[in-house]
């Protein structure tokens, strides 16, 4: 499979959040507006990444009974690396995501692609693998983001559209949930529609 297969791949038949639900807590909390979406797609987007090349690097010498240890001290790596980036450099913009980024070491996103796919492909596979993913979850977050932003508070990208506060219950997290339903809903209708199918077993590990 091509970079680029792997990369759409990420984005469209095992979109994280639409097709594979993983990581949806996050989705929920963090999806109030487009930015806070974007802001922690990019992290993910980098931790991912990073922690799927870390992993394929690695492959041969990590042992199967301590994978999930040393999984998880790499990720928490790389979550620590861009939590003081973000941190020193956007200072504004993180005080808004920086408890989501922290969070970032237990999302099953991550650690999932490091199990299945990092950990037993080469560093170039691994790296697009990461990439498709990082920037599939980010898709769902800002499509959230943007559904919910509109809905509840009128705006989208903090420009007032509506000049009305429509269904202030979308800027809630029940808002969230019914707003994941509703896009994944049409997600995976439109996709079957292009005759993707389900989502392959063992997406949800």
């Amino acid at each position: 499979m091509s970079g680029f297969q792997l990369i759409v791949r990420g984005l469209l038949a095992e979109n994280p959040v639409f097709r594979l639900a993983l990581s949806m807590c996050p989705a929920v909390a963090v999806t109030t507006n487009v930015k806070n979406g974007f802001l922690l797609g990019c992290a993910v987007v980098f931790v991912q990444v990073m922690s799927n090349l870390t992993a394929s690097a690695l492959r041969q010498f990590v042992h199967q009974r301590v994978r999930v240890v040393i999984y998880t001290i790499i990720i928490a790596t790389w979550v620590s690396a861009i939590d003081m980036i973000m941190g020193a450099y956007l200072p504004d913009l993180y005080d808004q995501v920086s408890l989501y980024i922290k969070l970032i070491v237990v999302f099953a996103i991550i650690i999932s692609r490091m199990e299945l796919f990092a950990s037993k492909n080469p560093l170039i596979p691994s790296l697009f693998d990461g990439l498709g993913m990082g920037l599939g979850f980010m898709f769902g977050l800002m499509m959230i983001g943007a559904v919910r932003e509109l809905l509840g508070s009128g705006q989208l990208l903090g420009f007032d559209l509506l000049g009305t506060k429509p269904l202030l219950i979308m800027i809630l997290p029940a808002g969230g949930f019914f707003v994941i339903g509703f896009l994944m809903a049409i997600f995976n209708t439109v996709l079957k529609k292009l005759g993707l199918g389900a989502p392959p077993a063992g997406g949800h590990h």
